[in-house]
């Protein structure tokens, strides 16, 4: 049996920006009471939902969750925690310690029963933050730049012309025209994600791939990339990413606790590595939702956060139920024929999920571990077929 520890909680959320008003007059402050009248209507069509949705994880629709938060108006509507027996849950695995055995609970999906739980391809979004500050605050470098001059040392690895056009972008699109498999399971030992983490030297591994085609032409997922764009964020800043993510974007928001996997040559894992508690998750949905700024500062430009959320690639997963875009290392699961981005999503391996609603000024943090059976339902879902349907009827 489960434990559910369910915490419904009204306080306004601790990121919650306050704005003084002074000298409103009457006409300001009526609007503001349609504002705080409709604000309260929302929140009360979404309480029946989030039971709903909350009940059905209880009874085991969506597999394995371990959290689930809803932040809307910069108010937590709701956080649900989901304690599981994942020690048990693993038994009949082949399990041994090591950080990217995902059946290890010394790892996974808490890293060494924290609160940190394990982000996965979250930490791609979050990489391509990390990268949006490092070029806000170099105006030498773009998105434009060859790749070949900030990877030295790697030289050997670039006589294939076509490689040494692949661009910052390319890498940031996921179009970098490598020769990349990483649609099979990942303890398939085909998967190049598998090898990957199994390799002693990452950036060597990822520019021995071949070409596949030209850069800039076709999306395929690839965390290699992103690995790519952990060094060059190093190149140009002379620091390890974890040194600047605490410098840049860690401690202005108060993220104090985390951890980051550590590859075997001393590089961070950018590719899945971080940990974060769901809290500091949702703050950097505040960050994206407020443009880019956190109390009244630009810790990332908002041209950045635009772009970066803005459908540049369209329908890349064409398997999918909904037509699916995607941006610079975000998914964007739902947009208008004229490229208006109306969810956008940082989405992990297992169930991380950090789904965010402009329009709706909602953020959505999910945490999962389904990673041994698929469930009856998708937590990646829920926003777009069950939350927004909801307000717009409302």
């Amino acid at each position: 049996m489960r434990t559910i520890i369910n915490k419904i909680k009204t306080l306004t959320f601790s990121i919650l920006f306050i704005v003084a008003l002074m000298g409103c007059n009457s006409k300001n402050k009526d609007k503001e009471s349609i504002k705080d009248a409709q604000r309260v209507a929302s929140q009360n069509v979404l309480s029946s939902v989030i039971d709903s949705i909350h009940s059905e994880i209880n009874d085991g629709y969506y597999g394995l969750i371990d959290r689930f938060m809803v932040i809307q108006n910069d108010e937590l509507l709701a956080d649900f925690k989901y304690k599981q027996d994942n020690k048990t849950i693993v038994q009949k695995y082949d399990t041994t310690n090591h950080q990217y055995n995902f059946n290890s609970t010394d790892w996974h999906p808490y890293y060494k029963q924290t609160e940190l739980h394990t982000l996965q391809s979250v930490t791609k979004s979050i990489t391509s933050i990390l990268l949006g500050i490092t070029l806000d605050l170099n105006e030498d470098y773009n998105v434009d730049n060859k790749i070949m001059p900030l990877l030295t040392g790697y030289d050997t690895y670039f006589l294939d012309k076509r490689k040494q056009n692949i661009s910052i972008k390319d890498l940031l699109t996921m179009r970098s025209g490598l020769q990349w498999n990483e649609e099979t399971d990942h303890n398939d030992t085909t998967n190049d994600c598998f090898r990957l983490e199994s390799s002693d030297n990452w950036v060597e591994y990822v520019l021995s791939k071949p070409m596949d085609i030209i850069p800039g032409i076709r999306f395929v997922y690839n965390g290699g990339g992103t690995v790519l764009l952990g060094k060059i964020i190093r190149t140009i800043t002379g620091k390890r990413i974890d040194d600047w993510a605490e410098e840049k974007l860690f401690e202005p928001l108060g993220i104090t606790d985390y951890y980051w996997k550590e590859t075997p040559d001393g590089e961070i894992d950018t590719e899945g590595g971080l940990y974060l508690k769901a809290e500091d998750l949702a703050k950097i949905g505040s960050l994206f939702l407020n443009k880019g700024k956190w109390n009244g500062k630009q810790i990332v430009s908002e041209s950045w956060v635009t772009t970066s959320t803005s459908p540049l690639l369209k329908n890349v997963k064409p398997q999918w139920k909904s037509v699916t875009g995607y941006g610079y290392q975000w998914w964007i699961p739902e947009y208008t024929d004229n490229d208006k981005t109306n969810i956008y999503s940082a989405n992990g391996y297992g169930g991380q999920y950090l789904m965010i609603a402009p329009k709706h000024n909602l953020i959505i943090v999910f945490n999962g571990w389904n990673i041994n059976n698929e469930p009856e339902q998708s937590t990646y879902r829920a926003l777009q077929d069950r939350i927004i349907p909801t307000l717009k009827n409302k």
